[in-house]
């Protein structure tokens, strides 16, 4: 006689979401040629498991037990869920073209290091590659543009933890030069923190303290304002990593963080209906 315990739980996510991404699935086998029954999951189980991860961070040993396949064909089906989502993100042109028709008067541009757990990787100068020493912790430094309110539209590849905000929205090719172009054409500038100090002419941040002396009353007033109107582009990331709590800790590979948040973002837009 069996002593395994069965019960029945509901995913927190509109069943829209769900067949959105096993059409993408369906989709992604055809195009492979893959035929019917081979699979051990039909594509709609197989978006269940893939949002079950997202939101709950269910460990691959229970989606495996729960699903009746091994721990490899889990990882199998995540990657593919993970990549066929991250492949519908917005592109960098696609968030600042629906920013602009949406009216936003400005955007907000912000880094976060998401966690991992992942053990320590030799970097430059014999640096631990993941490590942020600003956070304590391991890490991918993700850059995240959000609209006037800190609703999410973008988000970059990955670089590692140990880099600055400044380093990895130089990394990302496209950012700068297009954050550029939208406050030259569309008059639509971008505030950040002193992260970000002296990166761009399309960037508005606080003004920095001179060493031995004060800013000014204008200045103040002016870091103020900043502050107050930039303070909300945390939203962006919280709502990432409150909504998908395998945002908290992801224990893949860290260069699977970039690819791993575009599909939260994804996720994100669905589940609420909203782009811009």
């Amino acid at each position: 006689m069996s002593t395994d315990v069965t019960y029945t739980c509901v995913l927190d996510a509109d069943r829209e979401t769900v067949e959105f991404l096993s059409r993408l699935l369906a989709a992604h086998r055809h195009a492979l040629g893959t035929r019917t029954g081979t699979r051990a999951l039909g594509p709609f189980n197989q978006a269940v498991l893939v949002i079950r991860w997202f939101l709950n961070a269910t460990r691959p040993a229970q989606l495996a037990t729960d699903n009746a396949i091994s721990q490899s064909t889990v990882y199998t089906y995540l990657h593919e869920g993970i990549d066929l989502l991250a492949a519908r993100a917005p592109d960098l042109e696609q968030a600042l073209a629906r920013a602009h028709q949406s009216g936003a008067g400005h955007l907000n541009l912000d880094g976060t290091v998401l966690r991992t757990d992942r053990v320590s990787t030799p970097g430059p100068g014999r640096a631990d590659l993941w490590w942020s020493g600003k956070h304590r912790h391991h890490g991918g430094n993700i850059q995240v543009l959000s609209a006037p309110d800190g609703w999410p539209l973008w988000t970059s590849g990955v670089r590692p933890g140990r880099e600055h905000d400044t380093t990895c929205a130089k990394a990302e090719a496209d950012l700068l030069p297009a954050l550029e172009r939208a406050a030259t054409e569309q008059d639509l500038l971008t505030l950040t923190d002193l992260g970000y100090l002296n990166l761009s002419p399309a960037l508005r941040h606080p003004a920095k303290k001179p060493a031995g002396q004060e800013l000014t009353g204008d200045q103040k007033a002016y870091n103020q304002l900043i502050r107050g109107v930039h303070g909300i582009a945390e939203r962006a990331n919280s709502l990432l990593k409150t909504t998908f709590k395998a945002l908290r800790r992801i224990s893949l590979d860290p260069w699977r963080i970039g690819a791993i948040t575009q599909a939260a973002l994804v996720l994100l837009q669905l589940e609420h209906g909203r782009t811009t």
